[in-house]
């Protein structure tokens, strides 16, 4: 992780660190006011549990969503409580209640991200309750307090969100900035001819990968929250937020288009500067969008502090030059690949410019798209039926597979707490359940990470507690650093999973040493309960594991067909249109639409992709045909990006260009359907950088339409190539169905 004082400023002022601050203070403010004022601590930590388990399910989102989803996620708990604290005065009814809340609450991952955190929390809840035995007639007093605590957490929570909706969005939106100026500078490494190619795709990719997750999250929260816009003072900020958002989701676009042939580009350009410039420039831009996004936390107008004057009249000296020494007669490809790079990175300058003037809320005063009711098609959706469920209970449901190994691990902790753990410390062995919670996750190798990251956080946490408790004797310090680290364990929970393991494992055993005088020997029962938990998770991941490879065909045909579905669009809503001309409003969102679906199809591909490369080296197929596909599929949707606004300068008709289009789409649907391969057809035979430059007299005397036909065809025949590479390696991989 870097601690540079840069990504410090930016953790402090993320959404990260505000969520964690908010789901800390939300969730032991009932234990500090119940125990510290009222000396009531059943009461207060009961009531502090379920508070502490409904913020798992705060995630960002519109208001309207999560208000169900929070005050659900009370009541679910308030349930599971009475349950598990009704089962706990009888060994076998609580092995059924633990084992069937183990599947049941599992499932919920069928129903989405969000669901499967609530899931997750019934069972965080279910494991706390159970590690003492409560009378029958008490199971009722915990499961209100649980409920009390959790309705608290609820209403707290929303009540901050309620008066900090546009810090919360201007949060969304700066990770997406963030997120795309990682994007930039894996993007400037491709100027550099020291560095390997193939590194810089798989880099290009995981970064790919991670800007489309930012900018769905920040879709779903700007644009669900549009609707609340009315003639009121928060016009001119929610305007600002809309334009932010849809400037930044342009410059991924434009930079994503940024693309052409960099293996030509450094051959041919290896002796001069170019490229030099070119990686710079990138690099420069990159740290602006960051600036950006830091001022957007902050809630100031940034300040344009970074030039790239010079980068570019450098480049557009150099290109002067190429053209007094006739290179672009003498080697059209690489002249047409340089000035196609230049113009985008130009673009990308000016979107970065409209950025900066829309970080001041009095620039912003009309928004650069039409909000309509159609926008809803861009947001993810989560749809929660029986159906779904019934449908998932099936050996071959990975949801149910993850179940299955959830509840195994349930019964394993159960049968070592009622034999081998009985007369040692039964009352702690929650602790190797709750371990084993945490690492199960439906992925294998999810699940291998975290053990490892679980399992080292928790000694290291165990070490450092040692350290505070022998050198502070205060009771009001111990209880600041127990606040810090539960701010701390919640904003890390995404960022960095071992960064926060080791803060939970100081705030959960600073905690017991207010309650128990022996911490030491319960931080040792803690760090042998964390090793247990970890070995049984870890035996647990291989029993009925769903592995990547069995849906790898599912997602490279959806990526694929994703691809051409995109290729079409852009030449529906480009092709023909008058110079100067916008796509109407309805042909825009459409193109948008399947823009979007690319980017998305294409994520869920590379990470999948990955996922497969951290499992057994025997469950890893066609690894090379696959990496290859990665990079085409991004190379092909870069294209098509790149190659859209061209469209306009064809004529209605064009015999070339429809072959060259048919070429191309009849190898994506080969591929979709993988088909063996034909021998590779050279897209050179149909010479679409100069057929499809034959105009009629009009615009042959035109320069600059001219200009826009040569970069066509040379755009043409990179996508092409690539159609072609996707066929031949979609049938060389053999992937099965």
């Amino acid at each position: 992780m870097d601690y540079t004082p840069l990504t410090i400023r930016k953790f402090i002022y993320s959404g990260h660190f505000y969520s964690g601050l908010r789901r800390a203070i939300g969730g032991l403010l009932p234990a500090l006011v119940l125990v510290g004022i009222f000396d009531l601590p059943l009461y207060g930590l009961t009531a502090s549990f379920g508070a502490l388990c409904v913020s798992i399910a705060d995630q960002p989102g519109p208001l309207r969503h999560r208000t169900n989803e929070l005050f659900g996620c009370a009541l679910l708990s308030c349930l599971v409580v009475g349950i598990t604290a009704l089962a706990t005065s009888y060994g076998w009814l609580l092995w059924i209640a633990v084992i069937g809340q183990c599947i049941l609450f599992s499932l919920f991952t069928a129903f989405g991200r969000q669901a499967g955190l609530i899931g997750f929390a019934c069972l965080i809840i279910m494991t706390l309750t159970m590690h003492t035995q409560i009378p029958p007639n008490e199971a009722g007093q915990h499961a209100l307090l649980t409920l009390a605590g959790g309705l608290w957490y609820a209403a707290f929570a929303l009540t901050i969100s309620h008066f900090q909706w546009h810090r919360e969005e201007r949060q969304a939106i700066a990770l997406c900035m963030f997120t795309t100026a990682d994007y930039l500078e894996a993007k400037s490494r491709f100027y550099d001819a020291r560095l390997d190619i193939d590194e810089c795709y798989r880099n290009l990719i995981e970064r790919q990968a991670a800007v489309v997750e930012q900018q769905q999250a920040a879709r779903n929260v700007v644009l669900r929250g549009l609707p609340r816009a009315s003639a009121n003072a928060d016009d001119a900020r929610r305007v600002m937020l809309f334009n932010l958002f849809i400037s930044v989701i342009d410059l991924h676009e434009t930079v994503v288009a940024v693309h052409t042939d960099y293996g030509l580009l450094r051959r041919s350009f290896q002796d001069s500067d170019v490229l030099i410039f070119m990686r710079d420039l990138v690099r420069k831009a990159s740290k602006e969008v960051e600036d950006i996004g830091l001022a957007l936390t902050q809630n100031r107008p940034s300040r344009q502090e970074i030039s790239t004057k010079a980068e570019l009249r450098a480049l557009e000296y150099e290109i002067e030059l190429l053209k007094s020494r006739d290179f672009p007669n003498t080697d059209p490809d690489a002249y047409a690949a340089l000035i196609s790079t230049f113009r985008r990175l130009r673009n990308s300058l000016r979107i970065i410019d409209r950025l900066h003037a829309n970080t001041d809320p009095k620039k912003a005063t009309t928004a650069l798209l039409d909000v309509k009711a159609s926008f809803e098609r861009f947001l993810s959706h989560e749809t929660v039926t029986a159906g779904l469920l019934w449908s998932n209970l099936r050996l071959s449901s990975p949801n149910m597979r993850h179940a299955l190994r959830v509840a195994l691990a349930a019964a394993i902790v159960m049968t070592m707490a009622g034999t081998i753990l009985e007369k040692h410390h039964l009352e702690h062995a929650y602790w190797i359940l709750l371990t084993a919670l945490i690492i199960l996750k439906p992925g294998f190798s999810l699940s291998k990470q975290r053990n490892v990251q679980r399992l080292v956080g928790t000694l290291v946490g165990c070490v450092i507690t040692i350290g505070i408790l022998l050198s502070v004797h205060s009771p009001l310090a111990l209880l600041g650093i127990m606040v810090v680290s539960s701010i701390m364990a919640n904003s890390l929970a995404i960022l960095n999973f071992f960064g926060s393991s080791v803060f939970t494992t100081a705030f959960a055993l600073i905690g017991l040493h207010f309650l128990s005088p022996g911490w030491l020997s319960l931080t040792g029962e803690r760090a042998l309960d964390t090793v247990l938990g970890s070995a049984i998770a870890f035996l647990c991941s291989y029993f009925l594991p769903y592995w990547e490879f069995r849906q790898m065909r599912k997602l490279l045909a959806a990526a694929i067909t994703a691809n051409r579905n995109y290729l079409e669009r852009a030449v529906n809503t480009f092709r023909g249109l008058a110079p100067d001309a916008k796509p109407s409003p309805s042909q825009d969102l459409e193109y948008r639409l399947a823009r979007s679906q690319v980017h998305t199809a294409y994520a869920n591909f590379a990470s999948a992709f990955y996922r497969m490369m951290q499992e057994p080296r025997s469950k890893q197929v066609a690894v090379a045909e696959l990496n290859n596909l990665l990079i085409q599929t991004h190379v092909f949707a870069s294209q098509v990006t790149a190659i859209a606004p061209l469209l306009s300068a064809v004529p209605a008709t064009s015999p070339k260009l429809e072959a060259a289009l048919s070429s191309i789409l009849d190898n994506l649907r080969a591929a979709e359907a993988g088909a063996p391969a034909s021998p590779i057809r050279s897209f050179d035979a149909l010479e679409a950088d100069k057929e499809v430059s034959r105009t009629d007299d009009t615009t042959a005397d035109n320069p600059a339409v001219r200009h826009e036909l040569q970069q066509l065809g040379f755009q043409l025949k990179l996508l092409a190539r690539s159609a072609e590479l996707i066929r031949q390696d979609a049938s060389a991989a053999r992937l099965p169905g």
